[in-house]
């Protein structure tokens, strides 16, 4: 296969697997958020192990084509620490984001009905302060209490600990790595875990490509001002704390872990 339909393959590879991660993450997003009573009610790690086999399942679909980056600060991470070609990097990042934002558009599809009933039965525009909580639908904001500076610095440690534990479960020389199949698993419940103990900060975006592209798709569906800038110019947030983050994870287990893993010590 010539190199340029191999690479198309990933591109579309990526956007697929982006793709579902939306597709099922928006969608527990809206069952969370428009219903009432909840049916996630006293069960909130329902939709975090829900965001977390949606992963799952983008990587088994996916890997064998394009590796499922699914995420720009895991491209980077990869292209600075694990010799992913770098004129691939950009590809595979606008890639992901186009996943994305078809994702929210199927997601705006299935329950626009719920959207409108609940803005007209609450008497709420979606480009309002209150139209914040359909917007939550497609894409994250601060928490209580928390200030965008603040989330910056959060979503910069929740991605780094995605990407170290990412780099721990793929890594070769990790004689405790998961062994076949079960990669994909565990990254899985790795979402879903920092999920569990951190999604209510900033709804751990910790993926630009996550927020940025159904983003997007809500800024053009009729969010406007909190899809961009949102409250308090929060848009870059989950764009630029991941970048950050995804390297120094993968950075610090290079330093911490990798480099003193006994398989990678002993002679060949």
């Amino acid at each position: 296969m010539s190199a340029e339909p191999k690479l198309l393959g990933q591109l579309i590879s990526e956007s697929v697997a982006v793709f579902i991660i939306i597709l099922l993450g928006d969608s527990v997003a809206a069952m969370y958020l428009l219903y009432d009573p909840n049916p996630y009610a006293g069960s909130y790690w329902g939709v975090c192990i829900t965001w977390g086999l949606a992963v799952t399942l983008a990587i088994y679909a996916t890997a064998s084509v394009s590796g499922t980056h699914a995420n720009p600060a895991v491209t980077a991470a990869l292209w600075l620490f694990r010799g992913f070609p770098g004129k691939r990097v950009l590809p595979y990042c606008v890639a992901q984001v186009v996943g994305g934002a078809l994702g929210a558009a199927v997601v705006y599809f299935l329950y626009l009905p719920v959207i409108n009933d609940y803005n007209a039965s609450h008497g709420i525009l979606r480009d309002s302060a209150a139209g914040a909580r359909t917007a939550s639908v497609f894409f994250t904001h601060a928490g209580h209490a928390i200030t965008t500076w603040h989330a910056f610095g959060d979503e910069i440690v929740l991605t780094a600990v995605l990407v170290f534990g990412i780099f721990a479960i793929t890594e070769r020389f990790n004689s405790a790595a998961p062994q076949a199949n079960l990669g994909a698993l565990m990254i899985g419940l790795l979402v879903a875990t920092i999920g569990a103990s951190a999604g209510y900060l900033e709804a751990w975006a910790i993926n630009p490509a996550r927020d940025l592209g159904p983003r997007v798709f809500a800024y053009l569906a009729g969010w406007g001002s909190q899809a961009f800038p949102s409250p308090n110019s929060y848009w870059w947030v989950p764009i630029a704390g991941p970048l950050i983050g995804g390297p120094l994870g993968a950075f610090a287990y290079h330093v911490l872990i990798l480099r003193w893993l006994p398989q990678r010590q002993e002679p060949n």
